[in-house]
């Protein structure tokens, strides 16, 4: 079976601020996808590859913030990029807990106000 979500979008006001944020937080680089109306940058794609990939977006009628999504990241250790997430503009809403045989989770926000999650093993 393959893994259910095949897309996700992360709405954001602004998308430099954004940007940044995550490319520093996950340690690497957004790609610009050009369309009519909409700015987007996409996070790393492997069409082979486990997981699903998605986008920041600034999109009129699509406000950031207040989300009731947790769209989570990947991670070595999820207290680091916790930890980058601080520094980069963003808020500790959970510090680094286990969640028992499925490793670990830290949930914080971005410089625009959305939730998101990282998860790791160790």
């Amino acid at each position: 079976m393959n893994n259910p979500v095949g897309w996700f979008e992360i709405c954001v006001q602004d998308i430099s601020r954004a940007k940044a944020f995550y490319e520093n937080v996950l340690s690497l680089k957004l790609d610009e996808i050009k369309m009519p109306g909409i700015e987007m940058w996409t996070f790393p794609m492997n069409p082979e590859g486990a997981g699903a990939s998605g986008a920041i977006v600034k999109m009129e009628g699509r406000p950031p913030g207040g989300n009731s999504t947790t769209v989570y990241f990947s991670c070595e250790d999820c207290a680091i990029e916790e930890n980058k997430a601080s520094i980069h503009g963003g808020k500790i809403l959970k510090e680094k807990c286990s969640i028992g045989e499925h490793g670990f989770i830290s949930l914080v926000t971005d410089t625009e106000g959305n939730m998101i999650g990282l998860h790791s093993m160790k």
